[in-house]
């Protein structure tokens, strides 16, 4: 186990760097975080290193700072992890605490998944591939949450709402991070 990416009993991690998002809220009673889900985002769309990510999840997004930044403005979302393509990983919801990342879902005939799942974005788009250091960090990750929770699958956010989103998308290295859990579950 990598002692650094080690969780707390809240499901903060030990090595992230954590900015509390208010987009979050209590999970239902007796729900077990059983699923990992994969986004990709970048704000503004396909520029990377910025704020913009830390700005949307925590509200402070300047709807003048970026002409796209308009038409997303009253969104209200977040994610447990962003891991930025150095390999940089921010955390923004404790793991136990229900974010707001999946929107309408299902998931093996169980919908809702935000009720059950760990939302990790990667800093990126459906037309770029990601980086070594961000699929380091996320098999890291995703050890670290197998370890601490009941964890039964790792999906894209494409897998669970197929008729509204894309991401990770094609570029993302399914193979890849396969390899790297062997074991894992």
């Amino acid at each position: 186990m990598d002692e650094r990416l080690a969780l707390d009993a809240q499901g903060i991690v030990r090595g992230a760097r954590f900015i509390a998002s208010p987009n979050c809220d209590r999970r239902p009673a007796g729900a077990r975080i059983e699923l990992i889900v994969i986004h990709a985002i970048s704000l503004p769309p396909g520029e990377f290193g910025g704020a913009g990510v830390i700005e949307c999840f925590t509200n402070r997004l300047d709807p003048a700072a970026h002409p796209y930044y308009q038409t997303i403005r009253a969104l209200k979302v977040s994610a447990h992890f962003f891991v930025r393509r150095t390999g940089e990983l921010i955390q923004f919801v404790p793991a136990a605490r229900r974010a707001w990342h999946a929107g309408a879902s299902e998931w093996h005939g169980r919908t809702r998944c935000n009720d059950f799942s760990v939302g990790i974005e990667l800093e990126g788009t459906d037309t770029q591939a990601f980086t070594d250091a961000q699929y380091e960090m996320l098999a890291r990750l995703t050890q670290a949450l197998a370890l601490a929770y009941p964890i039964q699958d790792v999906v894209g956010h494409s897998d669970i709402a197929p008729t509204r989103k894309t991401d990770p998308g094609p570029c993302f290295d399914w193979a890849r991070l396969r390899q790297s859990l062997a074991g894992t579950f």
